[in-house]
């Protein structure tokens, strides 16, 4: 027994390294092994400095899945000989975190430091958050925490304040391909794909080393004879992956506002573009149809009355047919509304008048503008003076009708495009008529 015991003995290691996933198998062991971020782990980079000075700060690791947060962690651990402790937030609560800070404070008074990894630090609320702070002042542990989410919105200030922001870079087509050479290398075989069925994958992976590495990990266990899959085989043993997108994080909000500045920038395919990420995402259509219609308000206006007939029409339309037919609807509201000639006339006339009514909120109409209704308001002058414009020639009397003690500001200008041209002639007329410019 105790000779079977010592031959599984001798092969134990061997059989646990061959037996970890294969993106475990291929973590760098180096900065320079580091894929798709060379604006930390250059020799002038900030976070390469800090490494080779030896004086390793709390920091936070901004990036999206798959791009070496947890990579980094372990290797800075390495580096600085510091105890390497991870964690989770999704997991982790005040009792796990107590027993953390208790181990890293025994371990501090022997003389070594801990580098506490949190996975997902903005999982944890404001209080959690707030239980690091005296720990890491203290020197007891070196904070690294990995996110997501926008550090700004989601941590602390106090934190924040004491930790050092990097940001990781989505990789690249070219940072894949490192990671598909090493899988390669380590197997000993080319990756059992053609050449479109492997830039397929690379597009299916939207930045994602993880998620690269395991499908690589199933498509050699799966094709053990090395033939090489078409693109559609490639689609029939992996399912597609998910966009990156979630209602409730960035991703919503830095698309929407992509989509808007494409529709104002008169960019159709790129506003096409954006709305298909959103909707293969998931995002409800009615949050995108009523960008649609405030584009149609604050970035194309009276230059095209009609956009913000057409984007209410889309949204009624989509509201009819529902999906698949409704996205037609919106699709063309899309390309009018991109194509639309442009002015943000009326927005701006609306905040100028509205900082001029914040100021003088309590001056009357002048009295020609007020009508009397009773013998005491004509008695104090109430519509005195009132020209009817139908009864003159042109139909415009050009009198003024700001308070009498308020001067007169131009807060409409519209612009020299589609039909804005036509109104400012108009503009202009009244203005000339009641002795203006």
């Amino acid at each position: 027994m105790s000779d079977l015991f010592a031959v599984n003995s001798e092969n134990t290691q061997e059989e646990l390294m061959s037996a970890r996933p294969l993106a475990e198998r291929l973590r760098p062991k180096h900065l320079d092994e580091i894929a798709g971020q060379a604006h930390l782990t250059a020799p002038d980079a900030p976070l390469r400095r800090m490494v080779e000075g030896g004086k390793i700060a709390s920091m936070i690791f901004w990036g999206p899945p798959g791009c070496g947060k947890t990579t980094f962690a372990r290797l800075l651990a390495d580096y600085t000989d510091m105890h390497y402790e991870q964690i989770s937030a999704i997991f982790s609560g005040v009792k796990e975190l107590r027993a953390v800070f208790d181990g890293a404070k025994m371990r501090f008074a022997q003389g070594k430091k801990t580098l506490l990894f949190v996975d997902e630090i903005h999982r944890f609320n404001k209080s959690q958050q707030d239980a690091f702070l005296p720990v890491m002042e203290d020197g007891t542990i070196v904070l690294v925490g990995a996110t997501t989410e926008n550090p700004s919105f989601e941590l602390n200030a106090a934190l924040l304040s004491r930790a050092q922001v990097f940001v990781l870079n989505r990789l690249d087509e070219g940072a894949l391909s490192q990671l598909l050479q090493r899988a390669q290398d380590d197997a000993g075989r080319d990756l059992p794909l053609d050449a479109e069925a492997r830039a397929l994958l690379l597009r299916m992976a939207d930045g994602d080393g993880r998620y690269l590495l395991s499908v690589v990990e199933q498509l050699y266990a799966q094709n053990p004879d090395g033939a090489a899959l078409s693109a559609d085989a490639l689609m029939a043993q992996v399912q597609k992956r998910a966009p990156l997108y979630d209602k409730a994080n960035d991703a919503h909000y830095n698309l929407i506002s992509a989509f808007h500045k494409s529709l104002r920038g008169s960019d159709a395919d790129a506003a096409m573009y954006w709305m298909q990420r959103m909707l293969q995402g998931g995002e409800d259509p009615e949050y995108i149809l009523r960008r649609m219609l405030a584009v149609a308000s604050e970035d194309i206006g009276n230059a095209d009355p009609q956009a913000l007939q057409v984007a209410l029409s889309a949204w009624q339309a989509f509201e009819r047919l529902g999906a698949p037919e409704g996205y037609l609807a919106m699709a063309q509201a899309v390309t009018y509304l991109a194509t639309a000639p442009k002015s943000n006339a009326s927005y701006m006339a609306m905040h100028g008048a509205s900082a001029l009514a914040a100021k003088t909120g309590s001056s009357a109409p002048p009295k020609h503008a007020m009508n009397a209704p009773t013998k005491l308001m004509k008695q104090q002058g109430y519509n005195d003076g009132y020209q009817y414009d139908h009864d003159t020639p042109e139909g415009f009397a050009a009198q003024n009708y700001f308070p009498d003690d308020v001067p007169r500001e131009q807060f409409y200008n519209p612009a020299e495009r589609g039909f804005e041209r036509e109104i400012k002639k108009r503009v202009d007329y009244f203005r000339k008529k009641r002795g203006e410019g």
